[in-house]
């Protein structure tokens, strides 16, 4: 049976990120692992050798992440040229809680970029399913864990 491929949802700024780790870790990370490797080796018997062990290991590590890497690049969908007019991955909204009478800003994002202290909640969070296709005025009743809770959509910026 085929591995069902999944697509991830980035903004031009996640696609840096995702861009820029994967650099790291074949131009920096990779070669210092290599060379750990190559100083335990000089620790003598490998097979009692825990450093060249060790240095294996992360080598191993840092393989799979790139891998992983290469794999999510391969399959990024990259959300731009995204208007105001409505709320979508990519645009930053200000709505205001009508139970608590509390504003609060947004940016939607995709699920990998997703930050809670930077506030960017992910397009697969409650919050952000509900909000997507919203425009200016709307009022929503969206379904969270403590409960429901009212909003409206202030302002849509990109």
């Amino acid at each position: 049976m085929a591995e069902e491929v999944k697509i991830l949802t980035v903004t031009e700024e996640g696609l840096k990120k995702l861009q820029a780790e994967l650099d790291y870790l074949i131009n920096v990370k990779r070669p210092e692992v290599t060379k750990n490797i190559g100083i335990a080796r000089g620790f003598g018997d490998l097979s009692e050798n825990s450093e060249y062990d060790e240095a294996k290991n992360e080598q191993a590590k840092v393989e799979a992440q790139i891998a992983e890497l290469e794999q999510t690049l391969e399959h990024v969908k990259v959300v731009s040229n995204v208007g105001a007019d409505v709320v979508n991955i990519g645009t930053k909204v200000r709505i205001k809680n009508l139970d608590m009478d509390k504003e609060l800003v947004y940016t939607l994002v995709g699920s990998n970029e997703a930050n809670a202290l930077e506030g960017k909640i992910s397009d697969q969070s409650p919050v952000g399913k509900a909000i997507i296709g919203a425009k200016v005025g709307d009022i929503l009743t969206i379904t969270i864990p403590s409960g429901a809770l009212r909003i409206q959509i202030l302002s849509i910026e990109k």
